[in-house]
């Protein structure tokens, strides 16, 4: 059984924020390699001149309002000011904000450095023909589960969980949500959002059926398919277009009816679709137990308010052999 180490965060301090044309953040840190393309912005590794920090430095330019404030960046950061204080999201140690030449603000959001993202995590043991163990798995999901407990306790739909945005550091595993740019707060009642949100692979079938009132099941449907492909080393549903990929969860999971889902068929984009009988789990995703096994076929129900919510998901006995003071 796999042991793993584990250390402590520091509480997270409250980001500080500097205003005015007059700042390049480029004269405070010294940018070291581009680690990837943020919903909204580049991602640099950086390193801060003056304390020697590795850090992440996001780089948002936007368009801007009739006030000339980017207003989609202002949700990020109000977002992540909230919730940086959580041990699963990634800290926002510092914001800088600037006007660049043609006269658009300009801002840098600095994040703590983490080396590596589930996605590469998992390649890495695909490339070795290595199954991720059994306890690795458990330990993540359970940290992935904590996160999005809390995430959601705040009121926040984060709407784009995929691997690719959950970062971890190798050594002592932990787990942090991060990409926080499609996230928006839960209002009450509901309003309509675009359904022009979520990575394909791990998008809600309600949200591919054109629902326009979701919430946070949609966020959980995206955990189950995670979880899959830690198992697996696989994505379980890779479509490749919206009816490709409702198509795919069908033939997998069954084609969804009024029995199983009621009011499916009365979803914009509802049509009649090819009846496929369900497969077991245990065929699709072999490697887990039977408790397993019962945790992803929650994470997977079809109707959204059946769908288990993250804080039941932490109380299930799949995560019983996790040390959970720990993490």
């Amino acid at each position: 059984m796999a042991t793993l180490q584990h250390q402590p965060k520091p509480a997270a301090a409250a980001p500080s924020t500097t205003t005015g044309g007059g700042l390049r953040a480029m004269d405070l840190y010294e940018k070291l390699e581009k680690v990837g393309e943020g919903t909204y912005g580049k991602v640099y590794k950086a390193r801060e001149k003056a304390t020697g920090r590795i850090v992440a430095l996001k780089k948002t330019r936007l368009p801007e309002d009739d006030e000339g404030v980017p207003p989609t960046a202002l949700r990020e950061v109000s977002l992540l000011r909230m919730l940086s204080q959580d041990p699963h999201v990634v800290r926002l140690l510092d914001l800088k904000q600037g006007v660049n030449k043609e006269g658009q603000t300009i801002l840098y959001l600095v994040f703590e450095y983490m080396d590596t993202d589930l996605k590469k995590f998992i390649r890495s043991h695909r490339a070795n023909h290595e199954k991720i163990p059994a306890l690795t798995v458990k330990i993540l999901m359970y940290q992935l589960c904590k996160g999005v407990t809390f995430v959601h306790g705040r009121g926040v739909l984060h709407r784009d969980l995929k691997p690719h945005n959950l970062l971890m550091d190798r050594k002592t595993m932990a787990l942090k949500i991060a990409d926080l740019g499609l996230s928006r707060a839960v209002i009450a009642p509901l309003k309509k959002y675009t359904h022009e949100i979520l990575t394909l692979w791990y998008r809600a079938p309600e949200v591919l059926l054109g629902a326009t009132h979701y919430s946070t099941p949609v966020d959980m449907w995206s955990v189950g398919c995670i979880f899959a492909e830690l198992v697996t080393n696989n994505p379980l549903f890779p479509g490749d277009s919206e009816l490709q990929q409702l198509l795919h969860i069908f033939k997998l999971l069954g084609t969804p009816n009024e029995q199983v889902w009621p009011g499916v068929g009365k979803l914009p984009n509802w049509h009649e679709y090819p009846q496929w009988k369900p497969t077991k789990l245990s065929t699709l995703v072999p490697g887990l137990d039977a408790d397993g096994y019962d945790l992803l076929g929650k994470m997977l129900e079809y109707e959204p308010t059946k769908r288990v919510c993250a804080k039941a998901a932490l109380e299930h006995p799949y995560f019983n052999d996790v040390n959970k003071d720990l993490y």
